[in-house]
């Protein structure tokens, strides 16, 4: 994580970077069209299924970054919080519930100046270091590769490695995940075992550091090109763990990156043929309503600003198509994945909290920022392998607030986002064309149609997603559901009492699913109606 910086385009990319029409506007959001008469649609085909939404699209992101490691994840063996080795109860339940498919760490812009064997061996006698990204906090490197990889474990998720390139060497990088990965009596294998674990772990995902146009070594395009073919090339797979390897990519709409990479690789002959010598790229991109220096408030906003925050977020979208309109032309069998493996908002941190630990509170607004990216997630799911909320626990959009004084766990409205959606993962995807009686939105010179929806479907069952984006008005909508019979549905909603709302530990629940009530059979499929600022699931089962 870093600020995006620059912007760098050659060849096709400086194409993709000219602005889309009207790019650039600023001011008033400006009311909608006013509606003719007639309810809203989306046209969903149940007989068409498309690309397979990969589980990993929900994945997570957790940095040595405030409290979401210590205090978050991990509070120690002597805490009064339940906890297994130091790993709270209560955190990993909540995760398990929403079958987080991956988790990414140790950063972030953290990964580039931590140095692995420093969190292995005894706590005691771990050597420490200065975390000078995050508040220049010290570091006491006790929770290591093994706490990690102990917290997957009893997550039931996937390790999603991140590797130093900034500050690290290739040696380092190799030794690591031989370490995790390796079976035998080798070096790193031996060292594994004399720290207390036998076998080997499942690593299946690897990064090649992280933001290395910022953070990560202020490198140019084709400078970190080359770092990442060497150091990809030494990122082994031993004992028959096969390790994705992701260079780190792009910031935002910088689509000269994306293509100084796909040059880089060497090997796209075919659909058969392995990408080498990394098989990913990634992607960041965030979303807030105002500039760097003053991204807005978590909790106090005009209605200007929650649609401008809205449209903001879904230019995500707009990014991902066009960063795979770049892969497309040198990769044109979709062999390499994009992986967009920071997203989510990024406010002001809350008053009286330390500036370096983003810490920010979660609305109904974030909610709804998340359900625009799963939207168009869903639609990319060909090329698109990958995404990582920023981040788990306690740390700008996160599932799970913990807090400092009480103990007390909170599940944020992004959370629920998360698990009302989790019926998409592993899915087929399905269009879901959304016909409205009124002329959208325009914001900075980009359109926001008050209603967003995406669906998917497992043979028996579909699930559709539906966001009323609107601030403050309830809508009638049709789901016109064809090719295929439905023999029953069943549907929730989330919303709260303001579009601010959010939950707290004397409220946990302000803002959490319940029933939907409002749907009724139609000519065509059914009925729906959404209260304002409201996301819902509809649950159908298919003759």
């Amino acid at each position: 994580m870093s600020n995006p910086a620059r912007t760098v385009t050659t060849g096709l990319a400086s194409a993709l970077s000219a602005p889309s029409p009207g790019t650039g506007t600023t001011g008033s959001t400006g009311p909608s069209s006013r509606r003719t008469d007639g309810p809203a649609r989306v046209v969903v085909d149940l007989d068409l299924p498309g690309a397979t939404i990969s589980r990993h699209l929900y994945g997570h992101f957790a940095e040595h970054l405030g409290r979401c490691i210590y205090g978050g994840f991990f509070v120690g063996e002597d805490s009064e919080i339940p906890n297994t080795r130091g790993i709270r109860h209560d955190v990993v339940d909540a995760l398990r519930a929403l079958r987080i498919p991956n988790l990414r760490w140790p950063g972030g812009c953290f990964a580039d100046e931590y140095h692995w064997k420093d969190g292995i061996g005894p706590r005691e006698q771990r050597p420490r270091m200065v975390n000078s990204h995050w508040g220049d906090v010290v570091e006491d490197n006790s929770f290591g590769t093994h706490e990690f990889m102990d917290l997957v474990e009893l997550l039931g998720t996937e390790a999603y490695v991140n590797g130093n390139v900034g500050s690290g060497t290739v040696a380092e990088m190799s030794e690591w995940i031989e370490y995790l990965t390796r079976a035998d009596d080798s070096p790193m294998a031996s060292l594994r075992r004399e720290n207390g674990r036998e076998g080997p772990w499942k690593v299946p995902y690897f990064g090649i550091g992280n933001e290395a146009w910022g953070c990560g070594g202020n490198m140019r395009a084709e400078d970190y090109a080359a770092l990442a073919r060497q150091y990809s090339t030494y990122v082994r797979d031993h004992a028959g763990n096969e390790v994705t390897r992701i260079a780190a990519g792009a910031s935002d709409d910088d689509y000269g990156w994306t293509e100084a990479l796909m040059k880089a690789i060497g090997t796209l002959k075919g659909r058969e043929t392995k990408p080498k010598p990394f098989q990913a790229i990634s992607l960041h991109h965030y979303t807030m309503s105002g500039p760097w220096q003053d991204k807005g408030s978590a909790t106090e906003f005009t209605e200007d600003e929650w649609y401008l925050t809205l449209a903001r977020a879904a230019r995500t979208e707009e990014l991902v198509a066009r960063h795979s309109t770049v892969m497309d032309h040198y990769d044109p069998h979709k062999q390499v994945g994009l992986v967009l493996d920071e997203w989510g908002t990024w406010w002001n941190v809350e008053p009286g909290t330390n500036p370096g630990f983003l810490y920010q509170q979660n609305t109904v607004r974030d909610a709804l920022v998340a359900s625009l990216h799963f939207d168009g997630f869903h639609r990319h799911a060909d090329r698109l392998v990958m995404a990582n909320i920023a981040q788990t626990v306690n740390v700008l959009q996160a599932m799970v607030l913990t807090d400092p004084d009480s103990g007390a766990l909170v599940l944020t409205p992004t959370y629920h986002v998360f698990e009302m959606n989790a019926g998409h993962q592993d899915a087929a995807a399905l269009d879901a064309h959304v016909l409205l009686p009124e002329e959208p939105r325009e914001i900075e010179g980009r359109t926001l149609p008050s209603i967003s929806a995406s669906a998917s479907t497992t043979g028996e069952t579909a699930l559709i997603s539906l966001s009323n984006l609107d601030a403050s008005e309830g809508r009638t909508l049709v789901l016109d559901l064809r090719g295929r019979e439905v023999t029953g549905h069943s549907a929730r909603v989330l919303t709260g009492a303001s579009s601010a709302a959010h939950n707290t530990p004397e409220q946990p629940d302000a803002v959490a699913p319940v029933e939907l009530t409002t749907v009724r059979e139609h000519e065509r499929g059914l009925e729906v109606e959404l209260p304002p600022h409201s996301f819902a699931t509809v649950q159908l089962q298919l003759g």
